[in-house]
């Protein structure tokens, strides 16, 4: 590592200090971050690259060492998540010695001199489904998630060779897939917009849980910006849906992204619909073949993305998503033709609301599951995430 300059590595830190003081936590992090480089112009691209790193770094070390000092918080995060820290090696300079190791290695070196981490970071443990591995999955939010990318069918030629021209480093996951370096330069790549949208990894694999045959008709109930529906009509162009969410703001951005994605309004349907109560005024009599319920939820399984939520969550929000899950479900399951197919998703780690849930749904409804899984996506440097397949019998 290069000789460090102490006064630009104090000031790196002040801006950190600064950085993390003025965040109320009222926003996602990068928001904040985006107007507080706005609001200060004298801070260069090199200044702005240290300040998110530190923070989000910080971040990463989620609720481990609680009672240590900021400073001291800060100099652990970045010994844990970097090979090479001017942090580290102002403040600890014998640390540096296995900087470059093992994060396995750098946390057994820790434990040496009494600082606990692995079991720390992620202080929900208790509460995660039974198929995720607790230590695994709190270290991994020591590592930020790649950036993955779903070419359309018919485009993934010339997104590949597009990307090729540009000298953009990638590797291919799956027919449609392609995993990149966060901070690829996607914008300055000529004649691929509209050929691809960025989407996790685990969201691209949950197409696999369904399951359609010719012209069916089926409701994104909670749709959001729309990136689900996008991927089943690449896939099942034939399919008439019909695409929902509880504000016309939403449903103007993902009109946008459709838009852009080439999309034609005609491809689908949509509507205002808030799912917490009665919709028959709006759905009437109307029965779909399918209907895919990508529940509002904690967000637990993305949170190596956002990890300032990790110090923000507290348990008691479980049980307020798991009660929200199953309220919009009692208001979307009437809308299922019998013999229906029901894809229940969550970006959540939280059993209740992934397997609890679904047994809810077993029980009151009456659904068979057919399928139901976690795709662990932490193992993959990607988001986890929740999906099942029930079936209405009767």
């Amino acid at each position: 590592m290069a000789e460090v300059n102490p006064r630009r590595v104090e000031l790196y830190v002040r801006n950190f200090e600064r950085a993390l003081e003025e965040y109320t936590a009222e926003e996602p992090f990068a928001r904040f971050l985006t107007r507080f480089f706005k609001e200060n112009k004298q801070m260069g691209s090199s200044d702005r690259r240290m300040t998110s790193r530190l923070c989000y770094n910080f971040f990463r070390l989620g609720q481990a060492i609680p009672t240590a000092e900021p400073m001291q918080r800060l100099i652990v995060a970045e010994f844990l998540c970097e090979s090479s820290s001017p942090i580290v090696s102002l403040y600890e300079p014998e640390w540096q010695t296995v900087s470059g190791e093992s994060l396995e290695t750098k946390i057994t070196f820790l434990q040496g001199l009494g600082i606990e981490v692995s079991q720390t970071i992620f202080p929900y443990t208790e509460n995660l489904s039974a198929t995720i591995e607790p230590t695994y999955f709190s270290l991994s939010h020591l590592i930020q998630p790649d950036l993955f990318i779903r070419a359309k069918k018919a485009e993934v030629e010339q997104v590949e060779r597009a990307l090729l021209k540009h000298k953009i480093s990638f590797l291919r996951e799956g027919d449609t897939g392609f995993r990149l370096a966060n901070g690829s330069r996607l914008q300055d790549v000529r004649g691929i917009k509209g050929r691809y949208e960025v989407q996790d990894l685990s969201s691209q694999e949950t197409i696999n849980a369904f399951q359609i045959a010719g012209k069916e008709s089926w409701w994104d109930a909670c749709a959001a910006s729309g990136g689900k529906s996008l991927m089943l009509l690449d896939m099942y162009p034939q399919l008439d849906l019909l695409v929902s969410d509880i504000r016309l703001s939403i449903l103007r951005n993902l009109n946008e992204r459709f838009e852009e994605a080439g999309v034609k309004t005609m491809a689908y349907r949509q509507k205002i619909i808030d799912l917490t109560g009665d919709v028959s005024a709006i759905l009437g009599s109307e029965q779909f073949d399918g209907i895919l319920l990508d529940a509002p939820c904690s967000g637990s399984g993305t949170w190596g993305r956002t990890p300032e939520m990790i110090q923000q969550f507290s348990v008691g929000k479980i049980k307020h998503f798991a009660d929200l899950q199953k309220k919009i479900a009692r208001n979307v399951v009437p809308y299922l033709k019998r013999n229906g197919t029901l894809i229940y998703i969550t970006c959540s780690v939280f059993s209740d609301e992934n397997e609890a849930v679904v047994a809810y749904l077993e029980k009151t409804f009456g659904l068979v599951v057919e399928e139901s899984r976690t795709i662990n996506g932490y193992t993959k440097r990607a988001d986890s995430m929740f999906v099942a397949r029930l079936r209405k019998i009767n």
